[in-house]
């Protein structure tokens, strides 16, 4: 397998201006995922991204497939992405709560940028000329406390 081509699981330092994590959970089932990506600050062009997930296998490919999707997006076009997209490339009906924390966790980390960066340029997350609200994320007091996949 090549390089450009590994699942890419870990982390980034959280404190780097340019790193923005989401941080996303599903009650019901247990599954837990985290999405970090890194912000060209000139372009709003993510660079590059990282996840953690602790879930089972539809939880752990949602969060894989979208690291691949969203890797050289715009944080506009990141924020449009819609769970219906990740689900019918990969998942069984019964799974489709999977692309729905992945959907959740690029909309959390992309919101967690614009907290960090505050004078950022904003974007639209839903396409309806919404500014992307200011959010206050939970991010993982330790990195040690994700399971990764």
């Amino acid at each position: 397998m090549s390089k450009a081509n590994t699942p890419k699981v870990g982390s980034f330092n959280k404190n780097d201006a340019d790193v923005a994590t989401g941080l996303v959970g599903a009650p019901a089932c247990g599954d837990v995922m985290k999405l970090q990506i890194r912000v060209d600050k000139d372009t709003n062009v993510i660079s590059d991204v990282r996840f953690k997930t602790f879930g089972c296998g539809s939880a752990i490919a949602s969060s894989s497939y979208l690291t691949e999707l969203v890797r050289g997006m715009t944080l506009e076009e990141a924020g449009k992405i819609k769970n219906t997209e990740i689900a019918r490339e990969l998942l069984p009906p019964v799974k489709l709560h999977c692309s729905m924390l992945a959907e959740d966790a690029i909309k959390s980390a992309i919101s967690n940028y614009y907290t960090k960066n505050p004078n950022a340029r904003t974007t639209n997350l839903g396409g309806t000329g919404a500014s992307i609200p200011n959010v206050k994320v939970e991010i993982e007091k330790s990195e040690g406390a994700a399971a990764t996949a």
